[in-house]
């Protein structure tokens, strides 16, 4: 068990990627804190799945975009467990489909909150105790479209997970002295909850044609990069966003 003790907040767990990450961290023997915002019942599940095959999870609620509900999450972890060492931000959302001629500043607001600003709020919720201990990993959940510039009507989108790449580069070479190492995912086309909101089937299938492995990833495809990541193995990579991918993008 690669993870073996170790205490993981993942924010946005309650489905997809978020929920495939729990369920595998949770199995490398990490104790895990499983964030929603709305979806409780999804959150419950992935608990109820760790906890049916041996392991420690706890379901909190947190708005990401709110300074004291990411702090309060942070305070329930550490009532549990005591510490925060591994933190994955994973909560994102596309919203909508929005052309510049229908995007408005309340929706770019919005986006920039839920893909960039969050990221910022927690990742302050717990550097410090983990500069204290020397020790920590942060792992951001990015995307192919903070590389390309997204499909049709995700510009602020892009631009938000753009953002998060750059923000994990400055934020790797501010910790790594204090032994905390940072790193990113791009995942790419990913049969999850999110493309069947935002991409129709003849949407998806196009995309699915740009990909030279022929088909969508799958979470446990990231979820098992996000954990290599935390492992000891990547202890050498810092500053790093990986591109998972299928093809679509080689950077």
């Amino acid at each position: 068990m690669v993870l073996k003790d170790q205490v993981a907040l993942i924010t946005g767990a309650s489905s997809g990627i978020g929920y495939a990450t729990a369920i595998a961290m949770a199995r490398e023997g990490a104790r895990v804190g499983v964030n929603y915002h709305k979806n409780k019942a999804g959150a419950t599940q992935a608990v109820d799945e760790i906890s049916k095959a041996g392991g420690d999870a706890e379901a909190i609620r947190a708005d990401v975009t709110s300074a004291a509900e990411v702090q309060a999450m942070v305070d329930a972890m550490r009532r549990r467990w005591g510490r925060v060492d591994i933190l994955v931000n994973n909560a994102g959302d596309l919203l909508a489909r929005r052309m510049l001629s229908d995007m408005t500043e309340d929706y770019w607001n919005q986006i920039m909150d839920l893909n960039l600003k969050s990221v910022f709020l927690c990742v302050k919720a717990v550097w410090e105790e983990m500069t204290a201990r020397r020790s920590g990993n942060i792992i951001n959940m990015a995307s192919i479209a903070g590389r390309n510039g997204g499909g049709p009507g995700s510009a602020a989108y892009a631009t938000a997970k753009g953002g998060l790449i750059t923000y994990t580069k400055g934020l790797a070479k501010e910790l790594a002295p204090y032994g905390v190492r940072v790193n990113g995912i791009a995942p790419g086309v990913i049969a999850t909850p999110y493309h069947e909101r935002y991409s129709p089937p003849e949407v998806f299938q196009r995309f699915i044609a740009t990909i030279p492995l022929g088909r969508a990833g799958t979470s446990e495809e990231i979820a098992s990069v996000v954990v290599f990541l935390a492992s000891p193995a990547a202890s050498y990579i810092v500053g790093e966003t990986i591109e998972v991918n299928g093809g679509m993008l080689m950077d």
